[in-house]
């Protein structure tokens, strides 16, 4: 048999919004009847920090902008170019 659910209670213990009794989680933070609507719980549930530097984050996950550069061994042209030259010279002797 399930259990039973909680009301839930007309503001949210976490960050204080009103809720309807049908709700079965805060629209504003989240909170809910898995947490058990936790009274004790503090209002940072998101462990956002409040000197975020945005700037500095981009820098540290993308670096510069700049893809890095890899460079191709030189076979890797060589064997196109030969490639390219033996497809035009076969186009070129099967017309004559």
């Amino acid at each position: 048999m399930a259990k039973p659910r909680k009301p839930a209670p007309e503001t949210c213990p976490i960050c204080g919004e009103d809720l309807e009794p049908h709700y079965l989680s805060c629209p504003n933070c989240g909170s809910c009847h898995a947490t058990g609507w936790k009274s004790d719980a503090s209002g940072d549930g998101l462990g956002l920090d409040e000197d975020f530097d945005y700037d500095e984050f981009v820098e540290r996950e993308f670096g510069n902008g700049a893809p890095p550069r890899r460079g191709r061994a030189a076979w890797v042209y060589w064997v196109a170019l030969a490639l390219l030259v033996g497809y035009a010279l076969s186009f070129v002797l099967r017309r004559w």
